[in-house]
């Protein structure tokens, strides 16, 4: 059943509420609508990538002169060293955005050991890479995954069955109920 189906359904079965009930469906429905909207939009931005992708692969060329090489490099880790600074001063200030950072830097991580290595084949460089993303990138961005996954598994998130049970016992009783 979609969102718009379960509001629409959960809307005609319930009653007419006063209140405070009245501002915590409007959130709900606001939440499920932008959940929709964002799942929507990353559908269509996933779809969209497979033609530009096959596009990239079939007309690429696979040697090319880069400008900048260095400023790239340095820069990319600047902000690897930006996100893990980030993480550790998040953590030690026991900060719920830490999960935010700590996700960033595994990415990053992740993101650097592929480049070190795709773009060293065919060199000697190549055996360095592989130790140093199989090592040192890959197993920290890993532990920072289990890590965030497992701060997120403590959090408590509220349910919209949840948060409307809560919401109905607030409502004095009626008495004709």
């Amino acid at each position: 059943m979609s969102d718009a189906q379960a509001s629409t359904q959960e809307g005609a079965s319930a009653p007419a509420q006063e209140g405070a009930s009245a501002p915590a469906t409007d959130l709900l429905e606001r939440i499920r609508r932008h959940r929709r909207h964002t799942l929507e939009l990353l559908t269509v931005c996933a779809l969209g990538l497979v033609p530009w992708t096959v596009l990239l692969a079939m007309t690429l060329p696979s040697v090319y002169e880069v400008r900048q090489w260095r400023v790239t490099w340095v820069g990319f880790d600047a902000l690897l060293m930006v996100a893990m600074a980030a993480t550790a001063l998040l953590g030690w200030l026991r900060h719920r955005a830490v999960i935010v950072s700590a996700t960033a830097t595994a990415v990053l991580l992740i993101c650097d050991a592929w480049f070190d290595v795709s773009l060293a084949f065919g060199t000697s460089g190549v055996w360095l890479s592989a130790v140093l993303a199989a090592c040192v990138e890959l197993p920290l961005a890993f532990y920072l995954i289990r890590r965030v996954t497992g701060m997120i598994s403590l959090a408590q998130w509220p349910t919209a069955k949840a948060a409307t049970a809560a919401d109905s016992s607030r409502q004095p009783a009626r008495p004709d109920a």
